[in-house]
């Protein structure tokens, strides 16, 4: 290895320490307890160090999110892959979605504040300006969607249904919806939009 592969590999490590790290004081504590010195403090090393890979802390939210929708996105490519028929696969994408919101609320948080014009300093924006990740997630529900859809816009319903996944997340995280039937609401909330519709074509 030469001696700049072992500088990349270092500093690719000390990037990786800082997101999992922050992560981790972020599930602990929550997001406002994270700061630029705590996060140097935790992981020993001084803050002009953290600053060479994040110019602050706002940065690092976003580059968490980055990895939130990836993971997310990852998520529901799996869900709809493994569903027996176009119409399991629109539903198994739903509940993937909540569940994802519902295990990870800290990092689902990062996700909601994402600021799509923030500069990391990486490559990470798709079409449109969109962050690629976020992308990957709306391409995902879309391939879910298109298959039932019966011609209608398949961008336009993926839209409506992410916007409702997240409501409904959001408002059962903060106690005004029952857990209990949150299933039964995504199957009423698909049946709603789609309805007859929503058989494979």
């Amino acid at each position: 290895m030469t001696p700049r592969e072992r500088r990349l590999r270092e500093q690719a490590q000390r990037h990786r320490l800082i997101l999992t790290t922050a992560r981790e004081m972020a599930e602990s504590e929550g997001w406002d307890y994270v700061t630029t010195r705590r996060l140097a403090d935790r992981i020993e090393y001084s803050q002009p160090v953290l600053y060479q890979h994040f110019k602050n802390k706002d940065a690092i939210v976003h580059a968490v999110a980055l990895e939130g929708f990836a993971e997310l996105a990852a998520a529901l490519r799996t869900a709809r892959e493994e569903a027996g028929d176009p119409q399991e696969a629109l539903g198994a994408v739903a509940r993937a979605y909540v569940d994802f919101a519902e295990r990870g609320p800290v990092l689902y948080e990062a996700m909601l504040t994402l600021d799509p014009g923030e500069d990391t300093g990486e490559d990470t924006t798709g079409a449109a300006g969109t962050p690629a990740p976020l992308a990957d997630v709306l391409a995902e529900i879309r391939q879910a969607v298109e298959p039932v859809a019966a011609g209608r816009d398949g961008g336009l319903l993926a839209e409506v249904l992410w916007s409702s996944w997240h409501g409904l997340a959001a408002l059962t995280r903060a106690g005004r919806l029952r857990p209990d039937p949150a299933r039964q609401r995504l199957a009423a909330l698909t049946d709603a939009l789609l309805g007859p519709a929503a058989q494979p074509v």
